[in-house]
């Protein structure tokens, strides 16, 4: 792995300054979502200079957020000021308690394809609506403990949507653990609580803004090959070696997933497959995200940016 074109870089960009120091305007957007059937909201951060820049267009950054969160938890960790130096959009989307997977069953009326929802219905969205870079080499998505397996397994999917993937803390053996416990016949259903009814004023969707609402009714995965086909492990293996992300992944030392990262690390390894990788004191917990996500974000800016010189020569 040769770092030091992108550390050269990293430092160029974190050394210019934003348009007149200001910080990126965040705003809530609703949009309908045809892949789950419902209207759902994402954050959207955009440049301070995004309404004076005339035809500019932008690299852009899907954020995804992790287990019993949602779509206003980013902008609290400071992704909007983190992006304040990068010049770029950084979309911040909520997919419930999904695991961004399309689930294999889906009960009680409900639509949950929320893969589609990610690579299709959003992306679609704003591309559309935005004046992104609409091309792989402007694009690219990082994620937190459930959004960093998400990241990974929908950046591996897709490697034609996004040039660079990422994962801060992420529950990266997901799938492969499923999987297990499917084949050892374990009833996955079994150790489930009861999830909360209570209201958050902050979501503010309708039908989707309790846990008893954003846990889906239906199945995620039904077989062993179902799980399989959303665990990062194995999906590295089937990408076109030329047609692979740059892989960037983080975790705090006192993190209890950081022993799952660093065996998907050591598949990297094996594979001579290139990535970058921090880890830093911290656990699994909102002052770790807060305090690297500047770092993520500055790495697969660059990556970005050493994409789009190279597909212009």
């Amino acid at each position: 792995m040769n770092s030091r074109p992108i550390l050269a870089i990293l430092f160029a960009l974190l050394a210019c300054g934003s348009v007149k120091g200001e910080a990126p305007v965040i705003k809530t957007v609703e949009f309908e979502a045809p892949s789950v059937a419902r209207k759902m909201k994402f954050n959207i951060a955009l440049p301070a200079d995004y309404d004076s820049s005339g035809n500019k267009r932008y690299l852009v950054v899907y954020l995804l957020h992790g287990f019993t969160s949602n779509y206003t938890a980013w902008a609290k960790l400071g992704a909007g000021r983190s992006s304040e130096r990068l010049d770029m959009i950084v979309v911040m989307p909520d997919v419930g308690n999904s695991w961004y997977c399309n689930w294999a069953q889906s009960d009680e009326g409900q639509k949950n394809n929320w893969e589609d929802f990610i690579v299709k219905d959003l992306v679609g969205y704003v591309d559309k609506t935005y004046r992104t870079i609409a091309k792989r080499d402007g694009r690219a998505i990082n994620g937190l403990s459930m959004g960093g397996y998400g990241a990974l397994t929908l950046g591996l999917r897709h490697p034609d949507l996004f040039c660079s993937i990422g994962s801060q803390s992420g529950a990266l053996s997901f799938g492969k653990g499923i999987a297990e416990r499917i084949k050892a016949g374990q009833d996955l259903t079994k150790a489930r609580r009861t999830p909360s009814t209570d209201i958050n004023p902050d979501i503010k969707i309708e039908g989707f803004s309790s846990q008893a609402e954003r846990t889906l009714k239906g199945k995620l995965f039904v077989t062993a090959e179902d799980a399989l086909k959303y665990d990062p492990f194995t999906l590295v293996a089937t990408v076109p070696r030329d047609k692979l992300p740059h892989i960037i992944i983080d975790c705090g030392t006192e993190d209890g997933l950081i022993k799952s990262n660093q065996e998907f690390l050591k598949v990297l390894m094996e594979n001579k497959i290139p990535f970058t990788y921090s880890q830093s004191e911290g656990a699994h917990s909102p002052p770790y995200w807060a305090r690297e996500i500047g770092h993520a974000l500055a790495v697969q800016s660059t990556i970005m940016r050493r994409e789009m010189a190279k597909s212009a020569k």
